[in-house]
């Protein structure tokens, strides 16, 4: 119980320094976008392959289910989009982020600090969580949220090439599923999950790699936590986020 507690409050007290003033600002504002450069540009190709296939697949199966049922074949472009927009596009997307990027945060981290150079930062009198974990985190907020958008785009052009190509329905029938029984609050559903799922699969890497103790394979180990942490907690939130907005 007491080790617990002391866990829960050394990543309060971690966590607090963030919000600290920042030494100088222009040196935290190159670091933010470097990491929105990192974090969110450089994930543009793989979070658009992963969607674009997911909305191919989720309309040919679809149609596939569909086929000997008495459902209008525009219903392939409704179903693509409200499940790339409510469920595919926030929370594959984060999953497939928090292998990439939260990896990558928990090594770079977990390398700074067993060759010490977190401590030099300290010495120097740099706020090493605002300066390192805050620029990460504010970036991820920033960027994995469009990337969502993105994703959600793609998937629903994804299933237009696999519909339009299997020879499932036409351009025009597609497009009318995309218009049907739109809802505003899907969109809103949506940014919410990619706000929380940006700062559990940030703040958990973060905390992964600065807290590395040891060497190489601590390194490791610490990003392969960093990795399934995260997803456990995207999907845990995912419940909940639905339970709350949706009943």
């Amino acid at each position: 119980m007491f080790k617990v507690l002391d866990k829960i409050g050394s990543v309060v007290l971690l966590f607090g320094r963030i919000f600290q003033k920042p030494e100088k600002n222009t040196m935290y504002w190159q670091e933010l976008l470097r990491q929105m450069n990192q974090i969110g540009v450089e994930s543009i190709p793989i979070v658009a392959v992963v969607a674009l296939f997911i909305g191919a697949v989720t309309a040919v199966q679809f149609a596939y289910q569909i086929q000997d049922f008495m459902v209008p074949v525009y219903y392939v472009g409704f179903i693509v989009r409200d499940s790339m927009i409510i469920e595919m596009a926030p929370t594959i997307s984060c999953m497939i982020l928090a292998g990439k990027v939260g990896s990558n945060i928990a090594s770079e981290l977990g390398n700074m600090r067993i060759t010490s150079q977190i401590d030099a930062m300290e010495i120097m009198g740099i706020n090493t969580p605002g300066y390192l974990l805050g620029s990460k985190i504010l970036a991820a907020l920033i960027t994995i949220p469009a990337l969502i958008v993105i994703a959600a785009f793609v998937g629903m052009l994804g299933g237009l090439i696999a519909t339009v190509f299997a020879d499932i329905s036409t351009i025009q029938e597609y497009e009318r599923g995309l218009r049907a029984w739109f809802l505003p609050f899907n969109v809103r559903l949506m940014m919410t999950k990619g706000i929380v799922f940006s700062i559990i699969l940030s703040s958990v890497s973060c905390y992964q790699g600065y807290t590395v103790q040891g060497g190489a394979i601590q390194i490791g180990q610490a990003s392969t936590r960093a990795v399934v942490l995260s997803n456990i907690l995207i999907l845990i939130a995912d419940y909940f986020i639905a339970f709350a907005l949706l009943k």
